[in-house]
């Protein structure tokens, strides 16, 4: 890859308070689609990718601590609107001995939410198509309302026949759809519009009833995508394109301490290894590499000096 490419990644960024075994919490800032960008922005220092987060925040504190943490990742923040009188969401996480998580979430008048109105939200949409990658998830479907949804779809659309191209991840939360057919429904014109679809098999089950990685790639490349990875945890991924399957198992090596992040940080190796021209095959082993790394630390976000060479 030589010459510049420029990724999109549009979501919501939340603050994150973690539970510690003292019993205090810690302060952190995360989200899907936010930490897939910075875990992107990283891998591509020193590379012609640049990676900018598209989204809305307050006016407040934390909105600014937000943006600086950002800038400093190397993510472009020239479309990320400040709206007067809002605040960003925020979550907690919980960890068991397992070092599996639960979440809970307030989030109902996060700013992020109308990222797709007034002036700031045309600015968003025409932007679009000056990408030449855009990644998103169902989360940023989530909490949009469906007459912003329509916005950004339409905008997408543009995007795509300009010749962009588009990354999902499903990655379904029951709490912020209505049912969980509303959000199949939802999700589908998504994959109608993807390129690269990267769900995990939890969330499309979920949706859709219990399935086998194989069926649930061959669903969705049915909708037109061409490209499917299916992230299926520690039995790794299934890849799918033109009819061709292959499975790619997991890095089981290392010991989960949390797996916050653990999709979101293997989307972000698998799109970085593809835009660069690798295999589906090597991208799938990147982001497994780094996941790997990834649910060794606490929190979404790994420090800077602990980043694998994928």
């Amino acid at each position: 890859m030589t010459d510049e490419m420029k990724i999109a990644a549009i979501g919501e960024c939340m603050i994150e308070l973690s539970a510690r075994p003292d019993g205090h919490m810690a302060l952190a800032y995360g989200g899907d689609t936010l930490n897939t960008a910075v875990y992107l922005a990283r891998l591509s220092r020193n590379s012609p990718l640049t990676v900018d987060y598209l989204t809305a925040l307050g006016d407040d504190p934390y909105s600014g601590e937000m943006l600086a943490m950002w800038q400093r990742e190397g993510i472009g923040t020239d479309l990320v609107a400040r709206l007067p009188d809002r605040l960003p969401g925020l979550y907690t996480i919980r960890t068991d001995e397992r070092g599996e998580r639960s979440f809970h979430y307030w989030r109902g008048a996060s700013a992020a939410r109308e990222m797709m109105r007034g002036d700031h939200g045309a600015r968003l949409a025409a932007a679009l198509c000056h990408y030449d990658m855009i990644y998103l998830s169902g989360i940023t479907l989530s909490i949009l309302t469906p007459g912003d949804r329509e916005l950004l779809l339409a905008a997408l659309d543009q995007a795509r026949a300009a010749g962009t191209r588009i990354a999902f991840d499903s990655n379904y939360r029951p709490r912020g759809w209505p049912d969980a057919a509303t959000a199949a429904r939802v999700m589908d014109d998504l994959y109608r519009r993807c390129h690269i679809a990267l769900p995990g098999l939890d969330d499309e089950c979920a949706m859709h009833g219990a399935m086998d990685a194989a069926t649930a790639a061959q669903r969705i490349a049915a909708l037109g995508v061409e490209e499917v990875c299916i992230k299926n945890g520690g039995s790794g991924c299934l890849l799918h394109q033109d009819g061709v399957v292959q499975t790619v198992p997991a890095d089981n090596q290392a010991r989960a301490m949390d797996t916050t992040a653990a999709g979101d940080s293997f989307n972000a190796a698998y799109l970085h290894c593809r835009l660069r021209g690798g295999k589906m095959l090597t991208a799938a082993q990147a982001g497994h590499r780094l996941a790997a790394r990834v649910i060794q630390f606490p929190g979404a976000v790994i420090p800077l000096d602990a980043m694998p060479n994928v």
